[in-house]
């Protein structure tokens, strides 16, 4: 009974997120009476969406798609080590470059080791360390993202202070970060300009077990690279795993004299190390975005909020949990996770 005439959802393709998925389909199963409005460049099939919305608030519903984007990609899979290609990177213009990783720890890694490579110029250097002037850098982690951002390259994860997070954003939206190190969530709910997005791995940690990365994940990330008023293109780079670029290079090194060649020591990939090859890239260069999955899920927020609202909760629970995404056959579950969270709050 909200007194609400349109629901704007961005980013919707975390509607299937299986931590926050709830959140963004909760409104669509409350707030009937709204118009919504649901937006993402990854969405994939969308005409379930489309004839839920249409039954439950008796709307008509348009669907807008465009698979143009203002500042097409480029893609490509590179071999050559890290530090090598950001240095033709930055050399040739196609900064700022935001190098993705999937944990915190590997991202404040790499942006230390890329401390050897000379990356930002002598003016860039002098004008960050202008920008930051009275910055108050705290000790620990704050001492190393000072050194780093004046070396001129970034880092930027969820992990941060925001007051960290915002000086790194501003120094590259003012062109002085010719690289950012982060995670795969940059650039949801902020502007921060990327000209070049170089993907470090194809495969992460989904909370359960290693995984390549979906269709939909692969876009979102590659997404973020190309400036619209800014460039004409965007380019998406994926590095070889990084025991292939080293065998590679012994190789090389070994050139053509067979003797060299017999005694190298290939390289082995980690313990329990899920592979990626050129092909793995080039099915998710093309593969669309796989259809959006509910991930509906009963968690004490919820159930608060439930209990605060006005009128009948348990009646208002009930429609949660009877009328909601989730196959049938699941829905059992949720109502016993909503018994077991209820009972968990009265004790």
């Amino acid at each position: 009974d909200a007194d609400l005439a349109q629901v704007v959802m961005d980013e919707f393709h975390f509607y299937a997120d299986p931590q926050r998925g709830w959140a963004w389909q909760v409104p669509l199963l409350e707030l009937t009476n709204a118009q919504h409005v649901l937006m993402s460049a990854t969405l994939g099939d969308v005409s379930f969406f489309a004839e839920d919305l249409t039954r439950r608030t008796g709307r008509s519903v348009a669907v807008v798609t465009s698979v143009e984007r203002p500042v097409p990609l480029t893609y490509s899979y590179a071999v050559e080590p890290l530090h090598e290609l950001l240095d033709e990177l930055v050399h040739t213009h196609r900064a700022p470059v935001y190098v993705v990783h999937f944990t915190q720890k590997e991202a404040v890694e790499r942006a230390q080791a890329l401390l050897s490579t000379p990356l930002a110029s002598r003016e860039q250097r002098d004008r960050i360390a202008d920008e930051l002037g009275g910055f108050r850098f705290g000790p620990g982690f704050g001492r190393t993202l000072s050194r780093l951002l004046r070396h001129g390259v970034g880092v930027h994860h969820a992990g941060m202070l925001p007051k960290y997070r915002r000086v790194v954003e501003r120094l590259t939206q003012q062109g002085l970060l010719p690289v950012v190190c982060g995670t795969d969530t940059l650039g949801v709910g902020i502007n921060v300009p990327i000209r070049t997005v170089v993907l470090t791995s194809l495969v992460k940690f989904d909370g359960v077990r290693m995984r390549h990365l979906s269709a939909r994940e692969f876009h979102q990330i590659a997404g973020r690279a190309g400036r619209a008023g800014f460039d004409t293109v965007g380019e998406v780079v994926v590095m070889a795993p990084e025991h292939v670029i080293e065998n590679r290079k012994a190789l090389a090194k070994a050139g053509d004299d067979p003797r060299k060649v017999r005694k190298i020591v290939r390289k082995q990939a980690p313990p329990g190390h899920v592979n990626w090859t050129d092909k793995t890239f080039e099915r998710l260069r093309d593969a669309p975005p796989e259809p959006l999955t509910s991930s509906f899920a009963v968690t004490h927020a919820m159930v608060l909020n439930v209990l605060g609202r006005p009128g009948d909760p348990v009646a208002a629970m009930t429609h949660l949990l009877a009328d909601n995404h989730e196959p049938v056959g699941a829905r059992g579950r949720h109502v016993r996770r909503a018994v077991e969270v209820y009972r968990s709050l009265r004790a």
